[in-house]
């Protein structure tokens, strides 16, 4: 039966497959997202891009399509964007996003906020402190999906963020850029630097959920959850935060007892 783990901690939920646990998680969003409408609030979400995410993004839309399930009563905030390209560039997140969910949704556009990667360096301290005052306004994050870097990267924070670090311009870690090289068509292509929401700005979301799939990924999902909370893995952060979890596949999952 889909939706019920095979192993549960505190910290981390094993599925059989990706496709069971964004199930479990779409189902969760979706109550929340129902109980606020019937409550006449809004759900503050906070979303996040790259391949792990995409399954748990088409059973929003199929919630959508077949269930009925309506984001009018939805504000997003999605986690980061690449700087330096234009918006409709194929591989900026706001294209991403359209692409996969918000076109196929009735999320109303003015209530979707992603940074924006196209501004002169001088307007980029001031839209980031701008990005951070519409999360306070929409009454900070209800619920926050995360996916990982190899660098333990949680949005773009990639080794050295701090704690307590907001919305920034950040530089890109190596492996980070070389893992985004094949999408680009070559690393030379990828951005240098990415616009992201901070550690701190994460952690205050009341629920986060990280989701992970792969061997490939089963290395540091153990240093995020096994290892010292560090500022060399963003994600270890999660492990003091009260009420995150981590959704994994069995490959994820692996290298954990």
């Amino acid at each position: 039966m889909w939706g019920v783990p095979l192993m549960t901690s505190p910290a981390f939920r094993v599925f059989d497959s990706p496709a069971a646990a964004v199930r479990e998680l779409a189902f969760e969003v979706s109550q929340l997202i129902r109980s606020r409408a019937a409550a006449g609030r809004q759900a503050v979400l906070g979303l996040a891009t790259g391949n792990t995410p995409l399954l748990f993004y088409r059973e929003l839309i199929r919630l959508h399509r077949e269930e009925g399930l309506s984001f009018t009563n939805v504000t997003s905030f999605n986690l980061d964007e690449y700087l330096g390209l234009p918006r409709d560039h194929a591989e900026t997140y706001w294209t991403f996003m359209h692409r996969n969910l918000l076109d196929h949704i009735d999320l109303p556009a003015a209530q979707v906020n992603l940074p924006c990667g196209t501004l002169p360096d001088g307007e980029i301290n001031a839209h980031c402190a701008a990005y951070e005052e519409r999360i306070r306004q929409a009454g900070g994050l209800d619920f926050q999906v995360l996916g990982i870097g190899r660098t333990g990267h949680i949005g773009f924070n990639e080794p050295g963020s701090p704690k307590d670090s907001r919305t920034r311009r950040i530089q890109l870690d190596a492996m980070t850029r070389q893992d985004a090289a094949a999408a680009f068509g070559g690393l030379e292509q990828v951005p240098t630097h990415a616009l992201t929401m901070g550690c701190g700005t994460i952690l205050e979301a009341r629920r986060i959920v990280l989701l992970a799939w792969g061997e490939h990924k089963a290395p540091i999902i153990r240093e995020a959850l096994r290892g010292p909370v560090t500022d060399q893995v963003s994600a270890s952060f999660l492990q003091e935060h009260p009420n995150a979890a981590f959704y994994l596949d069995r490959g994820a999952a692996g290298a954990l007892d």
